[in-house]
């Protein structure tokens, strides 16, 4: 599934590459909650964040946003679990459905369930974008 960037997209990814010499796989920019999520390729969570946080420090600087960092897998179930950290999902199925495609199914408790969800809903929101993004799957419902 190929990506489509904006402009401001493909020079935050500039823009971060630079500064981090992490390699960037996906930008998202929420303008409403002033945050930008970029995708960094498996491995490379060390480099985008740095030593004690100073360099994603330096990157929200910049971009004067928010920054979250996503480390990549080819794995979906284990990008869903990045996209959610920290919260911990107990279990986690994706199931194929003939009218709707692929959706995964979570199970959470807990106060790990509003970690997972996030304040009015923006994490599991970033997670389901990034999800239809990087795996083509629908849909996140977490129980």
């Amino acid at each position: 599934m190929s990506i489509k960037l904006s402009g401001n997209e493909i020079k935050y990814i500039a823009l971060f590459e630079n500064m981090t010499g992490a390699m960037v796989k996906d930008c998202i920019i929420d303008e409403e909650n002033g945050k930008v999520t970029f995708v960094v390729k498996n491995g490379d969570m060390g480099l985008a964040i740095g030593k004690k946080g100073s360099t994603v420090t330096k990157v929200q600087k910049a971009v004067d946003k928010g920054v979250e960092i996503v480390e990549h897998s080819e794995d979906p179930i284990e990008f869903l679990k990045n996209s959610l950290a920290p919260a911990h999902l107990k279990t986690i199925k994706i199931i194929q459905k003939e009218d709707k495609g692929k959706i995964a199914n979570i199970i959470v408790e807990g106060q790990n369930k509003g970690l997972a969800i996030g304040k009015n809903g923006q994490t599991i929101e970033r997670a389901k974008l990034l999800l239809k993004r990087q795996h083509n799957i629908n849909d996140v419902i977490i129980k």
